[in-house]
This record gives structure tokens, C-alpha cells and sequence, in this order.
């Protein structure tokens, strides 16, 4: 974990301990956990975002009939609608 040993966590925890007293750790480790909560919370919604929502379905819908719509005057016309 981190390249810490178990020497080195419980050197921190004392530290922790002398410097916020033993009434505080716990109100410390409570807030902590709940700031992680929410953080994976918010990093679970983000992710189930979908990444195709209804406007980029709608662009896709109106790219394939613009297309379409060229191959359309391509074939008519015998040439591009545009010149190169």
C-alpha cells in the first residue's frame, strides 16, 4: 500500500493522534469516509453519462441525411455538388 509498512502507518497514526486528540480522529475518519462517499458517488454518475445523449443522436441523424442528401444531387447530376 504505497510502499508503507506497517511500522510507518502506525508511526502516522500516533502522529495524527497526538496532533488532533483522541476525540477528533474519529469525527476526522468520519469525514474523510464521507468525502471518499461522495467523490465515488460523483465519479459513478459521471461515468454513467451517456456518452451519445439526444443531441449527439440528433447530429448524427441530420450528418447522415445531409449526406444522403448529397450522394442524392452526386447522382443526378453526374458530378459533386462542389467543386475541389
Amino acid at each position: 500500500m504505497f510502499g508503507l509498512g506497517v511500522q510507518e502507518l502506525l508511526l502516522i497514526l500516533l502522529i495524527v493522534l497526538i496532533l488532533f486528540g483522541a476525540k477528533r480522529v474519529p469525527d476526522l475518519a468520519k469525514g474523510l469516509g464521507r468525502a471518499l462517499r461522495e467523490f465515488r458517488n460523483a465519479a459513478k454518475d459521471i461515468g454513467m453519462d451517456d456518452p451519445e445523449d439526444e443531441n449527439s443522436l440528433d447530429v448524427k441523424s441530420d450528418l447522415k441525411s445531409d449526406v444522403k442528401s448529397a450522394d442524392d444531387m452526386n447522382d443526378k447530376n453526374g458530378e459533386p455538388p462542389y467543386k475541389a
